[in-house]
Order: structure tokens, then C-alpha cells, then sequence
């Protein structure tokens, strides 16, 4: 594995490397090598992995759940 070990990094590096591999997902998935899109997938999950660490307590927002939109939407929970 090549790049910072996510603990390593600052609060403010690991959010900007965790903004740029969400950036770049989609053309890693349509026009990466098979490698590239093995190291991608192993890069974002170490550094998700790490921010949800760090994080235990982010504030979730109830329209990224499924009852939270459903009700949102009006529709039964």
C-alpha cells in the first residue's frame, strides 16, 4: 500500500484525501486498470475506516436513511 498511513494523518488531510478518492470513484471505475480500481477500493476503505474513527459521533442526517427520506417523503416508514 503505498500513500500516508490514514492515522497519520491530520483531521484536515484525511478529509481532503477522503473528498479527492470520492472525486475521482467513477473514473477510477469506468477507466482504471483492474490494479487501480483494487487500490482505489483498499485506499477509500482505510481511510473511511479511519474518519469513522475519529468521528464516532457525526451528526447523521435523517434523509440518508431509508426511514428518515421514506418519512421526509411522506411515505410509511
Amino acid at each position: 500500500m503505498t500513500g500516508v498511513p490514514p492515522p497519520a494523518l491530520t483531521d484536515e488531510c484525511l478529509e481532503r484525501e477522503l473528498e479527492h478518492l470520492h472525486e475521482t470513484r467513477h473514473d477510477t471505475f469506468l477507466h482504471g486498470s483492474e490494479d487501480a480500481l483494487t487500490f482505489h477500493t483498499a485506499r477509500t476503505a482505510d481511510l473511511e475506516e479511519e474518519y469513522l474513527r475519529r468521528n464516532p459521533d457525526r451528526v447523521i442526517d435523517a434523509r440518508r436513511t431509508r426511514h428518515g427520506s421514506r418519512e421526509l417523503a411522506g411515505q410509511d416508514a
